[in-house]
């Protein structure tokens, strides 16, 4: 993902900004965030990625990064597998690869996983596919792929590729493209570039979208239009509040609020401005800054999770990131006209930003290939961010489960059983580690139940309960 394009197809400026953005990422090296704030602390979660573009937690507190090469990796009790989830042929040059990942809302049922990339054939182009994850194990794809969407044929042009991917609390799913560096398309219902669009989660196009009778074909998918690069958007989780970051050319980048049928403007006009839309209903910005050191609007997040350890003072406000500036910012969605407030600098060229289930501020640092963390560092009590799964195995065979948890260290882990049928859970003596292996099984370990308790100095928290299934099938032997 050449970012450095991102403002401008002018070949001049795009030189002059790679040579900036390269002493960027030169100066910056692998130093972590500085939070002006007191009371938090930055490390780093991950290392290793290479050229990441954006990233998703799963819900059951696995942590997905896309490479713009195509590797979809993932981050499992902090750890990055070795094994990617799924490896896709790409087109990455410029600004395309592999963009953007979302989850399915029933995702703990069907394991859907979907992605947003440049596909090669049999045109260069982006697409939106989904991928199922494993029933035995669910770190790695299974069953091929599955095409949801195709958008138009690309031209020559690498940059504007947009890419975010995110599901509504409508539960249709959203995406984010930009105009390919060609303004002309952002205000016509033609084509689906420099658009957001909307769709069922098979891919077909909901019959309810704003311009489903004015278009025609796929384009009925159109959600807004008038964009020139949405490279980042966000849900607001109770609210539904969308925001959406656009790159701006040579003078601002800003912050819309998403809205079905409306029309930013671009490229007749940029920031704020007027306009007359013969498309749709045009909408003002909410936010808007300028390029004073700045280049490219990148990752957004709501800070609403459902574990809050940030002060109160934080919860519901909107996150932001500049590539070139090195910062996050951040505004209140109550009254977005205040300006921004100051929150990090020293962020090695961020592309995306999330809230983990530990209610900390995870940032892609595509300067470094890291994640970043960013924690309150005030005691924190335990918060249960991988849930053990339930396990099936054979008579006489042992059975492991699995958990991963965040807080203030130290922390202390307790395993404990239920017999079948029961709801009294028993401690395990010496079951005190992040994982446990049960003794080998017998037919009365049938329909047991085990969880862990984590705790600390600030409190504890219980996991769900694991149901191990003993089964008298055998796997089958050779004789000769």
């Amino acid at each position: 993902m050449n970012l450095s394009s991102i403002r401008t197809a002018a070949n001049a400026t795009v030189l002059h900004l790679f040579a900036v953005l390269l002493l960027v990422v030169l100066a910056r090296g692998a130093e972590g965030a500085t939070v002006g704030s007191s009371g938090f602390n930055d490390s780093t979660y991950v290392s290793g990625l290479s050229n990441p573009t954006a990233m998703a937690w799963a819900p059951d507190g696995r942590l997905f990064v896309c490479t713009q090469g195509g590797a979809l990796r993932v981050i499992k009790n902090g750890t990055l597998n070795s094994t990617p989830f799924a490896s896709l042929s790409v087109d990455a040059n410029g600004e395309r690869g592999l963009l953007g990942i979302a989850f399915d809302p029933n995702f703990a049922s069907n394991r859907w996983v979907y992605v947003q990339y440049t596909a090669t054939s049999p045109t260069i182009h982006n697409r939106i596919s989904r991928f199922t994850a494993d029933s035995a194990n669910p770190d790695v794809a299974a069953g091929g792929e599955f095409v949801l969407f195709d958008y138009d044929d690309l031209s020559g042009a690498t940059n504007h590729n947009g890419g975010a991917l995110h599901f509504g609390p409508d539960g249709k799913l959203y995406s984010g493209h930009g105009e390919n560096a060609n303004g002309d398309n952002a205000q016509t219902l033609g084509n689906c570039l420099g658009k957001i669009l909307r769709l069922n989660s098979d891919g077909t196009i909901p019959g309810d979208n704003p311009f489903f009778s004015q278009a025609s074909g796929k384009n009925r998918a159109i959600y807004a239009l008038g964009l020139r690069n949405p490279f980042a958007f966000a849900f607001q989780a109770g609210t539904g509040l969308l925001y959406i970051n656009d790159v701006g050319q040579s003078a601002w980048e800003e912050i819309d609020q998403g809205g079905a049928g409306r029309n930013y403007g671009w490229p007749n006009t940029e920031g704020n401005g007027t306009f007359a839309a013969s498309i749709g209903t045009y909408s003002n910005p909410v936010h808007v800054y300028d390029h004073n050191g700045n280049c490219a609007i990148t990752g957004g997040c709501f800070y609403n999770p459902g574990t809050t350890t940030f002060p109160s003072a934080y919860v519901g406000k909107y996150f932001f990131a500049d590539y070139c500036g090195g910062w996050i910012k951040y505004i209140d969605p109550a009254n977005p006209g205040a300006g921004s407030t100051s929150f990090a600098s020293n962020v090695s060229s961020a592309v995306d930003l999330q809230v983990g289930p530990d209610g900390a501020l995870y940032y892609l640092a595509r300067g470094n290939g890291t994640v970043g963390r960013i924690q309150y560092a005030a005691d924190t009590p335990p918060v249960i961010t991988l849930q053990p799964g339930n396990a099936t195995v054979t008579l006489g065979a042992t059975a492991s489960f699995s958990t991963s948890a965040s807080g203030t260290p130290t922390l202390a882990y307790q395993w404990q059983r239920a017999p079948a049928g029961s709801s009294t859970f028993t401690v395990i003596s010496g079951a005190n580690s992040v994982d446990y292996t049960t003794p080998a099984t017998s037919a009365s370990d049938n329909g047991a139940q085990y969880r862990v308790v984590v705790s600390n100095g600030a409190g504890s928290a219980t996991s769900n309960a694991a149901t191990l299934t003993v089964t008298s099938n055998t796997p089958p032997t050779v004789t000769i």
